[in-house]
């Protein structure tokens, strides 16, 4: 986690500057430090992923010109008096699940600087740039005793839930991170990505 936030120069600039501790820590709000990291590799970064028309549906959104005609919801027309096109997850879009360490390990540290403001911070950042991308993304809160577990969607309203679920945890008790890499195995269905951030503080061979 460490590297990602951390840079040896005392002057920076870029998007270096969106890493250093001391920068983001300033931010309270975790929805303006996410934003404040993506937008900083965003400047450097060409988007051009494509929202997709098929597999599953996810969302309604307003027509905009230049919307092909044949996805429009001509029944939500007739009781909205709206033109809303509908959106279906692609099924060639990334499914990232982020299993976040919340035990008591992770309050190591002062401030918002603590292990667990690094990995909020993190989880919270990538999380806004793959849903900006269209990606599909879960959270798992992983302790000792439970998980808290937010499915995996790519709606853009997905961020608020990750946000207000890493905004309210509070780091406590031992390490569960081998034990929900099992659970979330279980669960998953579709090939995708899990992205573990932790200070791994387990049983090596567990994990």
């Amino acid at each position: 986690m460490s590297a990602l936030f951390s840079s040896k120069e005392d002057t920076r600039t870029g998007v270096s500057a969106f890493f250093d501790p001391s920068v983001v820590a300033r931010i309270s709000s975790l929805e303006l430090r996410a934003r404040h990291v993506v937008e900083g590799l965003m400047s450097g970064i060409h988007r051009s992923r494509a929202r997709g028309f098929s597999v599953e549906f996810e969302e309604h959104r307003a027509y905009s010109p230049g919307d092909e005609l044949r996805h429009i919801d001509w029944k939500a027309f007739g009781k909205f008096d709206r033109y809303l096109v509908k959106q279906y997850e692609d099924e060639t879009n990334l499914r990232a699940h982020f299993v976040v360490d919340a035990s008591g390990s992770m309050n190591y540290g002062e401030g918002s600087l603590t292990k667990w403001g690094y990995a909020a911070t993190l989880s919270a950042s990538l999380a806004h740039l793959l849903l900006r991308q269209s990606d599909a993304v879960g959270l798992m809160l992983s302790r000792e005793s439970d998980e808290q577990m937010l499915p995996a969607k790519a709606v853009r309203g997905h961020l608020t839930g990750i946000l207000a679920a890493l905004d309210a945890e509070r780091p406590s008790g031992g390490t569960g991170i081998a034990r929900s890499l099992e659970r979330l195995a279980e669960g998953l269905r579709r090939r995708g990505m899990v992205i573990v951030v932790s200070d791994l503080l387990d049983d090596p061979a567990a994990v």
